[in-house]
């Protein structure tokens, strides 16, 4: 029997996957963005195992089947706006149709076992259009909004930028902030979040709530909704945010919210 079929005791290393972020980076090697994300998962006492985009369908359903809960990772490239019905802007930048395949049989399959699924950036866009949402897709453009969330621009060792944004209450994401200290203020939790992102959610996925916003009101969280399936999207990098207790807390509540998945299972 399988990890992804039986109980697990704390004894075992959870199996996270996580997809190559682009078919290029797979097809070259590069791993330096993709390292950040297993050290995370590491340090969380999970197990990060790669799930390549060039597998067949039949192939990544046996993979994923055997995989106890996931990461959907950034990436440089854009969901395709057909996939929600939009016409292309000029600022979007170019899909990988083997990166959306895998992403959105990951939701599919974590959707209907019940196994959580941590969405980060691109992987929070696409985790909203997988579920029929539709997106901005060029923030700057479109919201015309005087808070930098794009790293467009810069050098590439660039520090990311940082602005605030607002938890909102009653989620996964606002217990996490009451358990790593931060201070809580009508309701919800001021936190500051590290952004590299030039589309962000327009209308939210069956299923999903609003779960932190900007100032300028672009969506910078969402979550299923409560109680009912740990699935979390983020749009800032919270693996890249080393010594930040609410970034830690995320990656271990995903553990321990797979730990309890597969209890019930």
């Amino acid at each position: 029997m399988t990890l992804a079929n039986s109980p697990l005791s704390t004894a075992h290393r959870l199996r996270v996957g996580i997809p190559w972020r682009t078919s290029h980076e797979e097809a070259t090697g590069i791993t330096n963005k993709l390292q950040y994300y297993f050290a995370a998962v590491t340090a969380a006492e999970g197990e990060p195992v790669p799930l390549s985009l060039q597998l067949s369908p039949s192939e990544l359903t046996a993979q994923i089947k055997n995989l106890d809960t996931f990461v959907l990772p950034g990436a440089p490239t854009d969901v395709n706006p057909s996939r929600y019905h939009a016409p292309r802007h000029p600022k979007t930048h170019d899909a990988d149709a083997n990166r959306e395949k895998t992403d959105f049989a990951i939701v599919e399959h974590a959707l209907a076992s019940g196994k959580p699924v941590l969405a980060i950036c691109y992987g929070c866009q696409s985790l909203n259009v997988c579920l029929g949402g539709t997106l901005y897709q060029d923030i700057a453009s479109e919201l015309h909004t005087s808070i930098e969330h794009s790293k467009e621009g810069l050098p590439s060792d660039a520090p990311d930028p940082i602005h605030p944004a607002r938890i909102e209450p009653g989620g996964e994401i606002a217990q996490l902030a009451a358990v790593s200290g931060l201070a809580k203020r009508d309701g919800g939790f001021d936190v500051q979040i590290n952004t590299s992102h030039h589309q962000s959610v327009r209308d939210l996925g069956h299923g999903l709530r609003v779960a932190a916003v900007a100032p300028d009101g672009v969506i910078e969280a969402v979550e299923h909704e409560p109680h009912k399936h740990w699935v979390v999207g983020v749009q800032w990098h919270p693996e890249r945010m080393k010594g930040d207790p609410l970034a830690a807390a995320l990656f271990r509540a995903l553990v321990q919210a797979t730990r309890a998945a597969a209890a019930r299972r």
